[in-house]
């Protein structure tokens, strides 16, 4: 018998794309978004603030949780590289 407290709380597995390519990574319902968020972006080889993260289309906070979002196991959320700046000109 062990004399650890046993984790009650199941993880979750979220898969997160970029560009085609998807990553999985196992997380408590009430992590912070901050800490998956830079687990992300160290996987994917980008700098710390490069992605903007969605799920169903929502931005997704740095201090949400996966349980403040309701997401469940399996469920996909998604990375965009942030756009800075306006856009662009036609020069004629």
């Amino acid at each position: 018998m062990s004399t650890e407290a046993e984790d009650v709380k199941p993880k979750l597995n979220l898969n997160i794309t970029f560009d085609g390519n998807q990553i999985t990574v196992k997380v408590k319902p009430n992590t912070k978004f901050t800490k998956i968020f830079q687990a992300a972006e160290q996987r994917f080889g980008k700098e710390p603030g490069t992605f903007k993260f969605t799920y169903d289309g929502q931005r997704i906070n740095k201090e949400d949780t996966p349980a403040d979002l309701e997401i469940e196991d399996g469920d996909q959320i998604d990375c965009h590289l942030e756009q800075l700046g306006g856009g662009f000109r036609i020069l004629s």
